[in-house]
């Protein structure tokens, strides 16, 4: 009896388990941004760019997303944290005094001015359950473009999931400053096994370049799927079964 009170222990730790690591796998790809089509530091393109492309040499796409504004790819940038703030960036950010810094997921960094012409980055986020609910992540923050003055108040991330929209906490700098990086969470219910996951960037401000970025993307399964539960509570029910009959073997 102990045996069999073991081996159901087992199952429903297994169980429980196999709910986790579903729960831990991330759904996005290429969501730090490091894989591209044509280098990094570079405008992006609305699509895979042949080398014989006139923009060729100064746009590039990010592996796994989309960029677009409805006409190209928007004023959006992967940016090189480790010079985002030089002369040799696509877009340099002010860093006087301000502590600017990469956001720790590798250098490449989604940029996007939410004044200018801004594209919506969006992925297509296949395997899903309908109805299952997923938890989204993401690193962002907000800096200003070199060159420009006057604060930036109110900039924030419009995230789209299918049908569903939510906005991140807004973020506000003085006058060339860094808001540091911040971290944003979301839940999403899919409505069906595939739905597009979307970032667009938004400001209330005029005339003063604010720079959206983001990284370190992350959409993972918010519970175990239901046949995991119908296991883990299959084998709890079991090992209660057990007990009671030890119980009244034992009277």
């Amino acid at each position: 009896m102990r045996l069999k009170s073991t081996l159901l222990s087992l199952s429903a730790v297994a169980a429980l388990s196999a709910g986790v690591a579903h729960a831990s796998t991330n759904l996005v790809t290429n969501g730090n941004f490091e894989s591209t089509t044509n280098g990094t530091n570079k405008e992006l393109s609305s699509h895979v760019l042949g080398a014989t492309d006139d923009n060729y040499s100064h746009r590039t796409t990010l592996s796994g997303w989309t960029s677009s504004n409805g006409n190209d790819g928007g004023y959006n940038f992967v940016l090189d944290s480790s010079i985002f703030t030089t002369n040799s960036s696509a877009i340099a950010l002010r860093s006087t005094g301000n502590g600017i810094t990469g956001s720790g997921y590798g250098n490449n960094v989604f940029a996007s001015d939410g004044l200018y012409y801004p594209g919506t980055l969006s992925q297509s986020i296949s395997g899903l359950t309908t109805g299952g609910v997923y938890t989204l992540t993401f690193s962002y923050a907000l800096a200003q473009q070199a060159g420009f003055d006057t604060a930036n108040p109110d900039d924030y991330w419009k995230v789209g999931f299918g049908t569903d929209t939510k906005n991140s906490t807004s973020l506000s700098i003085a006058d060339g400053g860094f808001s540091g990086w911040k971290t944003a969470t979301m839940t999403f219910t899919a409505t069906s096994a595939s739905e597009v996951l979307s970032f667009l960037a938004q400001s209330g401000t005029v005339g003063s370049p604010p720079f959206l970025l983001l990284d370190g993307v992350s959409m993972t399964a918010a519970v175990p799927e239901p046949a995991t539960w119908g296991m883990m509570l299959g084998g709890i029910g079991l090992l209660g079964f057990v007990a009671r009959r030890r119980a009244v073997n034992r009277a």
